[in-house]
């Protein structure tokens, strides 16, 4: 924000906090964010990871997409989900959040469970997507790197122990 939305004027930085301050009418700017979101989709013992045609070869992880105008979090990872997979999901729960990757976004992360329907990933967004079972550790294909919001999903899920149904 170099000049004030509501008059033009060149807008000088706040000390105090992460904000520009228009020197004429006083309007405060702050820093806009870009939400995402990403969701860790669970099917009784079975995780579902997709390949992006952007990730790095034979790395797997979870759906993420922005949240569109008017959207609430968890309607953004419903959406997402069923558009880049064809999958509902129940059971939305906030998981954790980060920083990612860029300074003006953030990543919410969510886990739900599949409610139904078949996988169809989304041509150009999707190359693959799969169920993988968390007994057979070894068959998972490559993951992201451990230090992302993806990774500490996965390993939640692989690390708990079975759900009482």
């Amino acid at each position: 924000h170099r000049f004030c939305g509501r008059c033009g004027t060149p807008t000088e930085l706040n000390g105090s906090e992460r904000s520009r301050t228009c020197p004429r009418c006083g309007l405060q700017h702050f820093p806009r964010l870009s939400p995402a979101v990403i969701v860790l989709v669970t099917r009784g013992e079975e995780l579902l990871l997709a390949r992006s045609p952007h990730f790095a070869k034979g790395v797997y992880s979870t759906l993420a997409g922005f949240v569109e105008p008017g959207e609430s979090l968890e309607e953004a990872v419903a959406r997402e989900v069923h558009e880049e997979v064809g999958v509902t999901l129940t059971g939305i729960r906030y998981f954790d959040s980060q920083p990612w990757p860029f300074p003006n976004s953030l990543m919410i992360g969510f886990t739900a469970e599949w409610a139904g329907g078949d996988l169809r990933p989304q041509p150009g967004e999707i190359e693959d997507a799969a169920w993988f079972d968390r007994s057979h550790r070894d068959a998972l294909p490559l993951l992201p790197s451990p230090m992302s919001i993806a990774r500490r999903l996965i390993e939640s899920f692989l690390s708990s122990s079975s759900r009482v149904r």
